[in-house]
């Protein structure tokens, strides 16, 4: 069998007593024709190899390169190199894959971040992107762990949709139309009749309203995959394709909502605290030292480790969005004219509000709720007041929104009632209202961005360092 190998990351919890390894991997760094430094993705941590002069063909040591993936057995030994317990004293190397080191872009030094998205199918290979995707790869295990242990069912929604489920209309339309001469109809607008699907479709913006109707007959579910919008934001917050998870609950109003969210997102970061140690602790060190280069007002307070532990640490601030407006209104930035944008009861709170809110005021997570229904969807229950809605969003340090949700309008007089007002055809969504006609209860929702929630665990600046491959305006690359 070819690859019979121990991970880097497996070998260095081993005691060095001689024992036969062998490891493949890709070559950090090459010195004096004799030390290897050999990664295989597993950790940050290299692994040295030693090859001991004369032990191999010149023309194989010429071809070891930064790069070049190389299959090495050899004896596992105590180290006396600085920063490393344990070497690999090579008996057998052969080269897997040559790599041209003048071309190859990622030399041993430091790249700006800038410079790696624009080599993205290479920067996984780099401490810091290694690090970030391991992480990503942990918070997305604990979400399925999450949910499973509490017995919900993981739910798979349409990626193609023909429902709008925010209203908001920025949406990717699908069709096999051609686009140099659709057919249209009397009216002379595109017929839709003659498209693959026989109507307007589009990619979804989220799964919310199907998993509604899971809800309401299996009584919990959760949704995670991709969403799709196509807003024009070239923020380091937006991206135009990313993941959503979106769990339904029947049974639950807006407390429960909450306390559940707050449990989830406490679960994610524990998560990681336990098991990706090695990779907080690198992205703990890097973000200290980039906060070096920054004024001494524009540094955090907490670092990233110290961050995450005091979001599992403290019980969430909850208050309403009336309070919100009031304590910005008496906060010094408003009075001192800080805020790039107004402050008045009424307003879709903007990043910076939010970041006021959570990084100055409170100092922690904060849960706002009752949101003016105007500024809020359609489906969201409408509360006594008549003016505002049971709704709920998570607002985290360094990125402002992290959750949305609410309680779920389940009285269907009021919900077709508000569909009017928005005008949103109630006949379109026929299927939907007819969870409020057979056996309605209360249920509650809410949606988790994938990403935000990886930029707040690793403690990235942009959104697009922390997808695999980001898509953004004018941006498809990879």
């Amino acid at each position: 069998m070819f690859n019979k190998r121990t991970k880097i990351k497996d070998l260095l919890s081993f005691s060095a007593d001689n024992q036969s390894v062998t490891v493949m991997g890709w070559v950090r760094t090459f010195r004096n024709n004799q030390f290897i430094a050999v990664n295989d993705g597993s950790t940050n941590t290299n692994l040295q190899i030693v090859v001991v002069l004369g032990s191999q063909p010149d023309d194989i040591l010429r071809r070891i390169v930064t790069s070049t993936a190389l299959k090495i057995s050899g004896k596992l030994v105590p180290s006396l190199g600085k920063g490393q317990s344990l070497e690999l004293n090579c008996e057998a190397l052969e080269v897997l894959g040559d790599s041209d080191a003048e071309k190859y872009p990622l030399q041993p030094k430091k790249h700006s971040l800038e410079f790696l998205r624009e080599i993205a199918h290479l920067r996984f290979r780099t401490n810091t992107f290694g690090s970030v995707f391991r992480i990503r790869h942990s918070l997305a295990f604990a979400i399925h762990k999450f949910f499973n242990d509490k017995g919900f069912i993981y739910l798979h929604t349409p990626i193609i949709t023909s429902s709008d489920a925010e209203g908001a209309g920025e949406m990717f339309r699908v069709s096999t139309l051609p686009f140099d001469n659709p057919p249209r109809d009397e009216n002379g607008n595109i017929d839709f009749s003659e498209d693959f699907f026989g109507r307007p479709t589009n990619l979804t913006v989220s799964g919310q309203l199907e998993g509604e109707l899971a809800a309401t007959a299996f009584g919990e579910i959760y949704t995670f995959g991709p969403t799709f919008r196509a807003e024009n934001s070239n923020t380091t917050r937006h991206l135009a394709e990313f993941w959503m998870i979106e769990p339904e609950m029947a049974f639950n109003d807006l407390e429960d909502n909450m306390n559940l969210a707050e449990e989830f997102i406490q679960y994610l970061i524990t998560y990681v605290l336990n098991h990706n140690a090695e990779d907080l602790a690198f992205l703990d060190q890097r973000l200290l030292e980039e906060e070096k280069l920054l004024p001494t007002d524009k540094r955090s307070e907490l670092s990233l480790l110290q961050k995450l532990r005091f979001v599992t640490d403290n019980k969430f601030e909850r208050i309403t969005y009336s309070e919100a407006i009031d304590i910005l209104l008496q906060s010094p930035a408003y009075k001192k004219k800080k805020f790039q944008y107004d402050v008045k009861w009424g307003i879709d709170m903007q990043s910076e509000h939010e970041r006021y809110l959570v990084e100055k005021h409170f100092k922690k997570p904060v849960i706002v709720t009752n949101y003016p229904k105007d500024i809020k969807a359609f489906y969201m229950r409408q509360n006594d007041d008549g003016k505002t809605v049971a709704a709920m969003d998570i607002l985290a340090p360094g990125i402002g929104e992290i959750v949305g949700g609410s309680q779920r309008e389940e009285r269907l007089d009021l919900l077709t009632k508000r569909m009017t007002e928005m005008h949103i055809n109630p006949d379109e969504l026929w299927w939907y209202l007819d969870t409020r006609k057979f056996g309605t209860v209360p249920h509650a929702g809410f949606g988790l961005g994938f990403e935000r929630m990886v930029l707040f665990v690793t403690g990235m600046t942009n959104i697009r360092d922390v997808i695999p491959f980001p898509r953004t305006p004018k941006s498809a690359e990879f």
